[in-house]
């Protein structure tokens, strides 16, 4: 049986961290999320992995540390939590929740909780997995978060989104990312999207989360990346040149 590791400040840096195994030319996105996860150690995250070369990995921290606007206390919050199809069948999914639910027992804890959604969407936890697990809806935020828990006892404090981070909407006009370095993969896109909306003669504005006060007071669910344009919601999808082309067509911002 593939042996299950923790990352720790004592192998992180030789260790992959399964989403993107290494920084190719001109990338620092594994750098950077690696950095993330080194600083928030001491906050109680947990990353286990299976010891396999892909995507087999489960990331969570105490809920007042999570990087994400939900109240609540004592429940362990799963930031991450992604094994890949080609791993299906192997139980890998089931040993990487159960260590999770014992470590989060160990500690106390009252529940876990997760960010989802109505249907499986991208860089989202699967919903029906989770719900066939015991998961239940303890709250949802336009247009189509759904927060997921599991508790351990009597259900009591049931955590639920910020009231400003429900509505699907920004204050902010215009075209406008948020994110953190929580994904190895968003400060590449991010900068990506900035070369072309500065080619194009696109306004846009860019808000990077430094620090977990600040996600804990987004107006988005998902604070590794969240795209708006004229306060609307429009995906948490880490888009591509092309699918960023295509929007911008589709919206007639060029």
């Amino acid at each position: 049986m593939e042996e299950v590791i923790t990352l720790n400040y004592n192998n992180i840096n030789c260790e992959h961290i399964c989403c993107s195994l290494s920084d190719k030319k001109g990338d620092c996105g594994v750098y950077l999320k690696k950095e993330w996860l080194k600083e928030r150690f001491n906050d109680g995250l947990i990353f286990n992995k299976i010891n396999v070369r892909g995507k087999a990995f489960i990331e969570y921290i105490p809920i007042e540390n999570a990087w994400v606007p939900i109240e609540g206390n004592n429940y362990m919050f799963i930031n991450c939590f992604w094994v890949s199809g080609k791993f299906k069948g192997k139980g890998y999914a089931n040993r990487l929740l159960n260590e999770c639910i014992d470590n989060s027992k160990s500690k106390g804890k009252k529940g876990i909780i997760a960010l989802s959604s109505k249907r499986k969407m991208p860089f989202l936890s699967d919903p029906e997995y989770l719900k066939y697990k015991g998961f239940k809806v303890c709250d949802t935020a336009d247009p189509y978060y759904e927060l997921l828990y599991l508790p351990f006892s009597d259900e009591y404090n049931v955590p639920k989104f910020k009231n400003y981070a429900k509505r699907g909407r920004s204050d902010e006009n215009g075209l406008i990312i948020y994110y953190s370095d929580q994904c190895p993969h968003t400060s590449k896109y991010v900068n990506l999207i900035r070369k072309i909306s500065k080619e194009k003669g696109i306004d846009i504005k860019v808000i990077k989360f430094q620090t977990k006060e600040q996600a804990q007071n987004s107006p988005c669910p998902f604070t590794t990346y969240s795209l708006f344009y004229n306060g609307e919601f429009i995906t948490n999808e880490i888009l591509s040149e092309s699918k960023f082309n295509k929007f911008i067509i589709e919206k007639g911002i060029i």
